[in-house]
C-alpha cells in the first residue's frame, strides 16, 4: 500500500535496488553519500529510494522497548512536570487499591541510577520501602559516597531498612557510607538538635551539601502509607491534616497544591533539610500506585524533585490531574515561597 506521492507500483529492478538500499543505510549504517557512490547515482536519489521504500512498505521502523516500560507515558509525563527523566513501568495486573509500591519500581529505579550516578558523585538515600527495594536491587555503580538522608523509622528496623539500603549501595559502588543511626523523628525540637551534634550523624550532616544525585520515597497523608503519620499520636495527625496535609517526602509535608506545610515538624526530625533536598542536581523520586498518585502529585508541584520511576496507575491519574499547574522541577521552585 502506498501513502505518498504514487501509486505506480515498483518494477522488479526498483525493489531490487530499493532493498539494497535500505540494507545498507539501515542496517550496515552506510551514509547516503556513501551509498550514492556504490550505485552510481546523487544521494538525493537514495534519499527518494530511502523514502520511497519507507512509504511502500519495503522498510518497517519499530521503536522497542522492554514490555514493562511504558515510553509513551513516560515521555508525556516528563514533559507534563517539566522533569529530566520520567520512567513509567507497567502496574501490576493483580495490583488492587491499597497495595503497596510495585517492588519492580525498585529495580527500575536501581537501573537509572546506574545511569545517573558517575564516579566521585555522593549518593544521597532516603528511607522509604522504595528506596530500601531500590538498593537491594542495585548490581552496578560507579565509586561513589553514599550517605543517609533520613534517620530511620524505628531504631530496631535499621539492620533491614535505610543503613542497610545506604551500606548495600557502598558496597555495590565501592565507595565509603555515612549511615544515620538514629530515628527519624523525635518526641521534641530539644532533642533532636542533640542528636545532630552527635559525631557521626553531624558526619553524615556534612554530606548533605556535597550530594549530587538523591532517590526518595513520597507517602501519602494516610495510615500505612506515609511513615510520618504513621510514627505521630492521632492529635498530631488532625493537626497536620487540618493544614491541608496531603504528601509526606523525607518527613516534609506538603498540601495539594506542593507548597510545604507544618515545618515545626521539620524540627523533631533528623532529615535533609528542604532549602538543601532543592539544591541537589538530582532527586529522584520513587512511588507508584492508585493510592499515591495525589501525593506524588503534589511533591512534584513542591518543584523538590526533578525525575520520577512510578507506575501506570499513577501516571494515568496525574496525566488526567487538573487544578493548578504543575511547577517545572527544571526550574527547581521554591516550595516555601508563595
Amino acid at each position: 500500500m502506498s501513502t505518498g506521492r504514487s501509486a505506480t507500483p515498483m518494477g522488479p529492478a526498483e525493489l531490487v535496488q530499493a532493498a539494497a538500499m535500505a540494507r545498507r543505510f539501515y542496517l550496515e549504517g552506510k551514509s547516503k553519500i556513501q551509498i550514492a557512490e556504490e550505485f552510481g547515482v546523487s544521494r538525493f536519489k537514495v534519499a527518494r529510494v530511502l523514502e520511497t521504500a519507507l512509504e511502500r512498505d519495503l522498510v518497517r521502523i519499530e521503536i522497542r522497548v522492554p514490555a514493562e516500560l511504558d515510553a509513551e507515558r513516560s515521555d508525556a509525563l516528563r514533559a507534563r512536570y517539566g522533569l529530566r527523566h520520567a520512567v513509567v513501568v507497567e502496574s501490576p495486573a493483580d495490583a488492587a487499591d491499597d497495595a503497596p509500591d510495585p517492588e519492580n519500581l525498585g529495580e527500575v529505579a536501581a537501573d537509572l541510577l546506574g545511569e545517573l550516578v558517575h564516579e566521585g558523585d555522593v549518593l544521597g538515600l532516603a528511607w522509604g520501602r522504595s528506596t530500601i527495594h531500590m538498593a537491594a536491587a542495585l548490581h552496578r555503580l560507579p565509586p561513589c559516597t553514599v550517605v543517609q538522608l533520613t534517620g530511620v523509622y524505628d531504631a530496631g528496623t535499621a539492620e533491614r531498612g535505610s543503613v542497610e539500603a545506604v551500606r548495600r549501595a557502598a558496597q555495590v559502588s565501592g565507595g565509603e557510607a555515612h549511615p544515620i543511626y538514629a530515628p527519624m523523628l523525635l518526641p521534641d525540637s530539644a532533642t533532636a538538635a542533640a542528636l545532630r551534634g552527635q559525631t557521626g550523624i553531624a558526619r553524615a550532616f556534612d554530606y548533605f551539601d556535597k550530594v549530587t544525585v538523591a532517590a526518595v520515597s513520597i507517602g501519602s497523608w494516610a495510615p500505612g502509607i506515609s511513615t510520618v503519620y504513621d510514627m505521630l499520636t492521632d492529635e498530631e495527625r488532625e493537626q497536620y491534616a487540618s493544614l491541608g496535609a496531603a504528601a509526606e517526602m523525607s518527613a516534609h509535608l506538603f498540601d495539594a497544591d506542593g507548597r510545604r506545610i507544618g515545618r515545626d515538624l521539620g524540627e523533631r526530625c533528623i532529615t535533609v533539610e528542604a532549602d538543601r533536598l532543592r539544591r541537589i542536581p538530582e532527586v529522584v523520586a520513587i512511588a507508584g500506585g492508585s493510592r499515591k498518585a495525589a501525593a506524588i502529585g503534589a511533591v512534584l508541584r513542591s518543584g523538590l524533585v526533578t525525575s520520577l520511576v512510578t507506575d501506570t496507575a499513577a501516571a494515568d491519574y496525574l496525566l488526567l490531574e487538573t487544578g493548578p499547574g504543575p511547577r517545572p522541577a527544571l526550574d527547581r521552585a521554591d516550595p516555601d515561597g508563595a
